[in-house]
């Protein structure tokens, strides 16, 4: 397994729901001197878009280089043609990822900013507003959605800084030669595994050189867990391979708890209920959230290894599109994630296994039907590489 480079001596502050994030990020962008870059798979132009698009311009107006990339799916064909409008007036460099789906179907999921190679911003938090489904529904939701986000300065910003150069040469349109110039340079300035007291490092996944990072620093966390496990997920469809490092992990007495959303999609609920019999009888706790839309995706184990991030444990986020975590080894940062973790399990309905080791017969048969599909479609999408 590939183990995750870190750097030492970094300041990480958890940031929870937009309420918190938001005004973060606009700060940071009002502070900035000279660049920033910010990558978002949703860019919306409703009430909290168009601050963050205001804040850009105005970086803009006063002389600051400012780079921007949207996913064309996930903001929308027609949003992703206004920003390209509004902020080519305003100044601001903007590319919308793989539109019209030209360069195959992966999507970037990522959410990054970094701000004068000073601070940066990584998590699950798109540039949307947390009162409102992130789906084509949009439908108001009873609370804010709950995410984190992460603020960061120290050594790791500049890894991220050169990630997003990487990112901005990735999504333009050099020719083949001079981009695969720029992609070795770029790769040979990234820092060295630190020898000192490790704390953060960033975990991406591509189809490039990074295809399953993010699955090992999962696993390998897993692998070494010893007292307990901690994990949110709103699209919870793994592989075998993370399924079973939960189910052997609890086997041999460490408390794994998931923390599930449910609500949203019922294909996607029904995929993973599909799940539920083995873990359960591994002794895995299954705790699912419905009390606002969740869509962190965040993990705890032993209090001593933490990770906040875009990519789900699903195949999409695991096998296709492009994802950006942080893994943060510091007991401080991941007894305070545990502790928001846990309230929200608190929030959540505890799955009985007896209860649910009696449901119906179509039930059983719906589960396995919708695991069915989904593999089938992630096999089409992967054209095989992915497998059970």
């Amino acid at each position: 397994m590939h183990k995750v480079n870190f750097t030492a001596h970094n300041r990480l502050d958890l940031l929870e729901c937009g309420a918190m994030f938001f005004p973060a990020l606009i700060g940071a962008i009002d502070a900035a001197e000279t660049e920033v870059h910010l990558e978002t798979y949703i860019f919306a132009l409703d009430a909290v878009g168009q601050s963050v698009q205001a804040a850009l311009q105005r970086a803009a107006a006063r002389g600051v280089r400012v780079r921007v990339i949207a996913d064309w799916l996930g903001s929308g064909g027609k949003v992703s043609k206004q920003l390209a409008r509004q902020f080519r007036a305003a100044g601001v460099e903007f590319r919308s990822f793989n539109p019209w789906f030209i360069r195959g179907v992966a999507r970037t999921h990522r959410k990054l900013c970094v701000v004068d190679q000073q601070v940066a911003f990584i998590g699950g938090i798109n540039i949307n507003d947390d009162l409102f489904s992130d789906d084509y529904a949009s439908a108001p939701l009873p609370a804010p959605r709950w995410d984190f986000a992460v603020q960061v300065s120290g050594p790791m910003v500049a890894i991220m800084q050169r990630e997003v150069e990487l990112q901005w040469i990735r999504v333009g349109n050099l020719e083949l030669r001079a981009r695969w110039q720029r992609f070795k340079s770029a790769r040979t300035r990234l820092a060295p595994h630190s020898e000192a007291p490790v704390l953060a490092g960033l975990v991406v996944r591509d189809n490039l050189r990074n295809r399953r990072t993010i699955q090992r620093a999962y696993l390998l966390a897993l692998a070494g867990a010893q007292h307990s496990a901690v994990l949110a997920n709103p699209y919870f469809a793994p592989g075998r391979e993370l399924r079973d490092a939960l189910a052997r992990a609890a086997r041999r007495g460490v408390d794994v708890t998931l923390l599930i959303g449910v609500g949203q999609f019922r294909i996607q609920d029904a995929v993973a209920h599909s799940f539920y019999p083995k873990l359960l009888k591994a002794g895995v706790k299954v705790v699912e959230y419905r009390k606002t839309q969740l869509h962190a995706k965040v993990a705890v184990v032993d209090d001593s290894w933490s990770t906040v991030g875009s990519s789900n444990c699903d195949g999409l986020s695991l096998f296709v599109n492009q994802e950006a975590n942080v893994v943060i080894r510091d007991a401080g940062f991941s007894v305070g994630l545990r502790d928001a973790i846990e309230r929200g399990i608190a929030d959540g309905i505890a799955v009985d296994p007896d209860a649910f080791g009696h449901i119906r017969w179509y039930e059983r048969y719906w589960h396995g039907a919708a695991y069915f599909l989904y593999q089938g479609v992630l096999r089409i999408i992967t054209l095989g590489k992915y497998t059970e």
